[in-house]
């Protein structure tokens, strides 16, 4: 035990890392620097000591407020380096700041500088789409501006000249009885309009004017940016010509409703060229501005992104440390901090010499104090696992984190998991199409570790290690039911069998000669295509599926016994363990026991007949269903055990308990040892101590358990028939597309026939088989160690160990 706790211990995933609670006492000059090293060793989850208070009014929430600052000033960064377009690079030179001090400095430093170019730029590209806009109204205003004007005045001219009608507009109609003799000087307004809204802008005019407009439009061709959106869109330029103030201020309020950019124009000619000069000599001095600009800020944003990736680290870590020292409990007389948590005992030698270091590295006088504590608290759950065993672990960890080093069913996982779904996905063909996906997936491990997943994709690469197992299995399975797409292959030998005459494909096996030596590995390839093939393989298969099912109830059981030993609990080895495994055996392993003799010695007897009749009639005589001497007063035998070990396991354990637990009761209150095999027994079981006992309660509990495994053994057992279904239902499908799909296209002698059943074929196989059914399969596999395994042993109401530690930080979002 000395040697393995200099050094992480060998993985072990049959009962969790032994666990001790301890406590630091840390001076306040090195405290900083001592969270900072264990971060980096990542093995202590500290409890929370200040639970009572508010984030606010905690000791170091300056310090964070100053680190989410810090932090929103990077995701500034990261935004502007996402919009021109740039990533964040690691430098290759030596970090130039490691202080968060001067980091802070550093950051607003280059916040301002930044936010002073982007408010500089904004303004220039707005002057700049300003003018773009001015140009093109000058263009083409200049066009239609002579043409549009004499228009309006003939209209003008005609309105005023002519007789008085209910047509004639009412605008009209009032400025002649102010006066008819006055000259109607016309006012115009230009700009642009967006092209989407004009003919909505043209109406409303109209209507708002009663008719006392002419508006004149020209289409852009290019798109325009807008200069007070900054989007980019389709205009069209407009001149409005309008007679009166009234009509005036209607039509700057339409154009202000319709985001109209107006901009002035002179009805002078010759002013027109002089204009559209000096607006193109702004551009060209504007577009040399924000060049330089855009050029400025973009060395500034790759000066950032070299050290982006430090800097964010930098900040993380610094607030990770004030989030985990606003944990402890601060004591000002002696000027340190209190801290208390969860460590493996391996990891006991790191966590000192963190805190030695941390105190030589800070100068401080005072070394930090660590001690373990011996509390009756239920410890997390600690598994140490690779990439290959991180997987399995997690489909455990989904039905329930383990209780604090019970056995751990991640162990059997790894095997039982992928054996169980390829019994059930069983065609060597398919098999090798999944492990070529999953190949692809770890040979581009590193590349898919570094970038950013789907959720389906994420899933399906995390769990690549379960595919390949998954794979290999299937392949076994397949050549063990000799299917490749549902094909039989003479892959070891010749068949046993050879035909008695030519018919015999058609017949049963009664038609078929044994001529050679049995088929050395699996089903021998003359079964497939005969008529008895699907009740033959129905036979192999759902015998098969029970003997796994009991051999697997029966290792969970098994499993029960090591949990009762390892956390000396002797009731429930007597009153638990025996019971079940002399009612499982009795039955479901007799019957276990019944299809390997019957395949041995070739027996005619009906096994449904036999396990029938030891229930309504076990004194009968057994007649042409007897297997072997005396196969009747065994049956009795084991009735009669299974009928025993159902009080045995329902009556005992209740009184027992009620027993102990007045027995500690009249002997008073004493001491706890403090060892390692009795500290946390009893908070993992039966509570069976000093604490408030109700017998009613605890019987109850009992019953429900009895009648749960009583008819769980019968469920359960029949639950496992799923693989035998789910093999035969794999088998079947996979024999209609190649029969129904390929072997049909073939036999048209048509390539256009042929390579349409040939793609049809691989669609179906791959969205069928090799998706729908790998999905089916997986899922009914979960569900077989979840209810049907894991019940027998597994508690699974622990908690998992969330050590502080700065390797998670660049996953974890802020």
């Amino acid at each position: 035990m000395g040697e393995r706790r200099l050094c992480c211990p060998p993985m072990d995933l049959m009962r969790s890392e032994a666990m001790q609670l301890v406590q630091l006492i840390i001076p306040i000059e090195s405290a900083h620097l001592a969270v900072s090293y264990i971060g980096d060793i990542g093995l202590i989850q500290f409890k929370d000591l200040n639970a009572d208070k508010s984030p606010f009014q905690r000791t170091y929430a300056i310090q964070i407020k100053r680190c989410g600052e810090m932090a929103r000033k990077l995701r500034f960064f990261r935004n502007q380096m996402s919009k021109a377009g740039l990533q964040s690079s690691p430098g290759t030179l030596p970090a130039s700041i490691t202080n968060i001090d001067d980091l802070e400095v550093k950051l607003a430093s280059l916040e301002s500088e930044l936010v002073e170019m982007n408010a500089n730029g904004e303004k220039l590209q707005r002057s700049y789409n300003e003018l773009a806009e001015y140009r093109l109204v000058l263009q083409k205003a200049s066009d239609f501006f002579e043409s549009a004007m004499r228009s309006a005045e003939a209209q003008q001219r005609e309105y005023q000249s002519g007789e008085e009608s209910l047509e004639t507009p009412l605008l009209v109609e009032q400025e002649k009885l102010v006066d008819l003799s006055k000259q109607v000087r016309l006012g115009f307004i230009t700009g642009l309009v967006p092209r989407g809204k004009s003919l909505a802008f043209e109406r409303i005019l109209f209507r708002a004017t009663r008719g006392n407009v002419f508006l004149k439009q020209s289409e852009v061709n290019d798109p325009v940016i807008d200069p007070v959106s900054g989007e980019k869109g389709e205009k069209n330029v407009f001149v409005i010509f309008f007679s009166g103030e009234r009509a005036k201020n209607k039509i700057l309020k339409i154009c202000e409703a319709f985001g109209a950019n107006r901009y002035p124009f002179d009805d002078d000619a010759k002013k027109h060229t002089q204009l559209i000069n000096e607006v193109d000599a702004k551009l060209t001095e504007l577009k040399i501005t924000i060049d330089a600009g855009l050029a400025l800020r973009g060395n500034l944003l790759q000066t950032i992104g070299k050290e982006f990736d430090h800097w964010n680290l930098l900040v993380k870590k610094e607030k990770a440390i004030y989030h985990t020292l606003n944990m402890l409990s601060i004591d000002v007389s002696k000027k340190c901090l209190v801290a208390e948590g969860w460590v493996p005992v391996f990891a006991t030698e790191k966590i000192q010499d963190a805190l030695h270091r941390a105190t030589y590295d800070s100068n401080s006088e005072v070394d930090a104090i660590f001690q373990v504590l011996h509390t009756r608290e239920m410890p997390p759950t600690y598994f140490q696992t690779n990439k290959f065993t991180l997987a399995f672990q997690e489909i455990v960890d989904a039905y329930g984190i383990s209780k604090y080093q019970e056995a751990n069913p991640g162990a059997f996982t790894i095997v039982t998991f992928p054996f169980l779904f390829a019994v059930m996905f069983g065609d060597w063909g398919h098999g090798i199409c999944l492990l070529l996906c999953t190949l692809f997936l770890i040979f581009r491990e590193k590349k898919y570790l570094s970038q950013k997943l789907g959720d389906i994709m994420e899933m399906t690469f995390g769990g690549r290690y379960v595919i390949l197992l998954m794979a290999l299995f299937s392949i076994y399975t397949g050549l063990i039911y000799n299917e490749f797409f549902s094909v039989p292959f003479e892959l070891f030998a010749r068949s046993a069998y050879v035909c008695r005459d030519p018919e015999c494909r058609d017949a049963t096996t009664v038609g078929l000669i044994k001529s050679r030596d049995t088929y050395p590995f699996g089903v021998d390839p003359a079964w497939h295509g005969s008529r008895s093939e699907l009740p033959f393989l129905n036979s192999l298969k759902m015998k098969m599926s029970i003997l796994l099912g009991v051999a697997q109830m029966n290792l969970g059981i098994i499993l029960s016994y090591f949990n009762a030993l390892f956390f000396k609990n002797g009731l429930n080895v007597w009153f638990q363990f025996i019971p079940q495994m002399i009612f499982l055996n009795s039955l479901f392993g007799y019957l276990s026991v019944l299809i390997i003799v019957k395949w041995c010695t070739g027996s005619q007897a009906d096994l449904y007949h036999v396990m029938i009749y030891m229930f309504l009639s076990p004194t009968d005589d057994l007649g042409d269903n007897q297997l072997f001497p005396g196969q009747k007063t065994i049956q009795i035998v084991l009735l009669l055990l299974a009928l025993v070990s159902v009080p045995w396991m329902l009556l005992p354990k209740p009184f027992l308990l009620k027993l102990q637990h007045d027995r500690h009761h009249g002997a008073g209150y004493e001491s706890v040892p403090e060892t390692d095999g009795s500290l946390f027994s009893e908070a993992n079981h039966d509570s069976h101590g000093h604490g408030e006992f109700e017998f009613s309660e605890v019987f109850v509990h009992q019953l429900i358990h009895t009648i749960e495994f009583v008819l769980g053994a019968v469920s359960n057992t029949a639950s496992y028939l799923r693989l035998w279904a789910l093999s035969l239902a794999h088998s079947e499908l996979s024999s209609v597309f190649y029969e129904k799909v390929l072997l049909l296209a073939w036999g048209y002698n048509n390539i256009i026939i042929l390579v349409v059943g040939i793609v049809v074929f691989i669609c179906a196989t791959v969205g069928v088989l090799l998706v729908m059914e790998t999905l089916s399969a997986f899922l009914h596999a979960l569900r077989l160690h979840w209810v049907e395994f894991q019940n027998k042993f597994y508690e699974g109401d622990g908690y998992k160990f969330y050590p502080f530690s700065f390797t998670t930080l660049d996953i974890d979002d802020e």
